[in-house]
């Protein structure tokens, strides 16, 4: 069967995202994948291949924009080091309220897939992988600048700091599938805080 008209591949890969992210990839069928984009399932197997494929491209679009949006704050040098740590948390928390759904978020795909997938998904493993890298990378170099300038006053090596941090934001996405309020998930971004800079 043809792709209907109008076929906007984009917006299909959107959909999907949003089905993947909210159910995990094995409990997304094809039919789910149908009814998400509109598309019939030889639309679906022809565009992208397999549901695994089309998974991992959904996968990566999904690091894409996450990454884009947290690395503009990092980077941002208009702020202190400490500053820019505290609005990704900040980003983070609200993306929690943004996504709710039956009292509570859907979290974040990377961390869902990490959980679902990491060890029996061999490519999904080398995306989650390479993401993290990036990810750690732009933390270490944030809180290297803060320690040099002095507002970042934990004296841990900047590596370990990364982790911690990357680890709170994991946590606080798990917190708030499992429901917990904003003033629960400020509070764990203001311990996490309290530790980098107190």
């Amino acid at each position: 069967m043809a792709r209907p008209k109008g076929f906007d591949e984009e917006r299909a890969l959107d959909a999907a995202m949003r089905t993947f992210w909210a159910n995990g990839y094995e409990a997304t069928s094809t039919q789910d994948l149908c009814a998400a984009t509109g598309l019939g399932r030889s639309s679906i197997y022809n565009t992208f291949n397999s549901k695994h494929e089309l998974f991992t491209r959904v996968l990566a679009r999904y690091i894409d924009a996450m990454n884009a949006a947290q690395f503009a704050v990092l980077e941002d040098e208009r702020r202190q080091a400490a500053e820019r740590i505290q609005a990704v948390f900040d980003l983070v928390i609200d993306g929690e309220f943004r996504n709710r759904r039956d009292g509570g978020s859907i979290g974040c795909l990377t961390v869902n897939t990490t959980v679902e997938l990491a060890g029996r998904d061999p490519e999904a493993a080398r995306m989650l992988e390479i993401d993290l890298d990036k990810r750690l990378s732009a933390l270490r170099a944030t809180i290297e600048i803060g320690q040099r300038d002095g507002d970042i006053t934990s004296t841990r090596d900047a590596e370990s700091l990364a982790r911690f941090v990357n680890s709170v934001i994991a946590g606080i996405r798990v917190a708030g599938q499992g429901g917990a309020d904003r003033p629960a998930l400020t509070a764990i971004a203001a311990t996490a805080m309290d530790a980098l800079t107190r």
